[in-house]
C-alpha cells in the first residue's frame, strides 16, 4: 500500500495505518460500521451463512474444479484475510450495524503501478436488506481505497441480482456493459455487468454523494 498514510485524519475516520483500520458512519437505519473480521465473530459468522444459505448462494463466485483451498476453520480464514490485508492485496471488511455482524465487503484485486484499481464484493443478511446499509458499505469502503492512492473502483454483478443492481443504482455508479463468461458460479462461467467510478468522478466523495442521494429518495 502507499506510504504517508500514518496518523492521518479524513472523512471523519482516524486513520493510523492502512491496515487495520475501522470506518463508522452514521445512518437512518443505524450505524454502520466497517471493521476487520476476528476470531470471535465464528459463531455470528456461521450463523448468518445458514439463515442466508438460500439468500446468497445463487450469487457467490465458485472455482471450477477440485484442485482448490478451502479453510478448514473459520480462525484459518481471518489468518488468511489478515494475510491478504497485510500485503497489501485485499481489504477485507466485517460489516456490523449498531454492533451486529450483518454481512462482509472486500476490496479485492488492489493493483498498484499504472493502474491504480480494485473491486468491491460483498454479501449482507437478508433481513437488513433494502435498508442502506450496504450502500453505506460500499461507499465508504470506495473512499477509503481512494483514499489510500487507489484511482478506480468496479463492481460486477450478474445482470439477475436485482438487490446488488439496485445497490450501484443508488450510488450513481457508471454502467460500463457485461463481461461474458465473467465469473464462475455454481458451476458455470456467468455474465456480469460492470459498475465502475474514479476518484475525478466524486471529488466530494462517494459517501457524500450517497447522502445527498439517499436524501432525494
Amino acid at each position: 500500500m502507499p506510504e504517508g498514510t500514518t496518523g492521518k485524519f479524513v472523512k471523519g475516520w482516524t486513520v493510523a495505518k492502512p491496515w487495520p483500520v475501522t470506518l463508522r458512519e452514521d445512518t437512518p437505519a443505524g450505524a454502520v460500521v466497517l471493521r476487520p473480521l476476528r476470531r470471535r465473530d465464528a459463531t455470528d459468522w456461521a450463523r448468518l451463512r445458514a439463515e442466508n444459505a438460500a439468500w446468497l448462494e445463487r450469487w457467490e463466485a465458485t472455482a471450477p474444479g477440485a484442485n482448490r483451498y478451502i479453510a478448514s476453520t473459520f480462525g484459518e480464514y481471518v489468518r488468511s484475510l489478515s494475510a491478504q490485508a497485510r500485503a497489501g492485496t485485499s481489504l477485507p471488511f466485517g460489516v456490523d450495524l449498531d454492533g451486529e455482524l450483518v454481512g462482509q465487503l472486500t476490496v479485492s484485486s488492489i493493483t498498484w503501478g499504472s493502474m491504480c484499481s480494485a473491486s468491491i464484493g460483498y454479501w449482507v443478511s437478508e433481513h437488513v436488506a433494502g435498508r442502506g446499509v450496504i450502500p453505506t458499505a460500499v461507499a465508504m469502503a470506495t473512499d477509503y481505497a481512494f483514499f489510500l492512492g487507489l484511482h478506480r473502483i468496479e463492481i460486477n454483478i450478474r445482470p439477475e441480482n436485482k438487490p446488488s443492481l439496485r445497490v450501484v443504482e443508488k450510488l450513481g455508479l457508471r454502467d460500463e456493459g457485461v463481461r461474458e463468461r465473467f465469473l464462475h458460479i455454481q458451476g458455470q462461467w456467468r455474465d456480469h455487468r460492470t459498475f465502475a467510478v474514479t476518484a475525478e468522478e466524486v471529488p466530494e466523495g462517494l459517501l457524500a454523494r450517497w447522502q445527498r442521494l439517499r436524501e432525494a429518495l
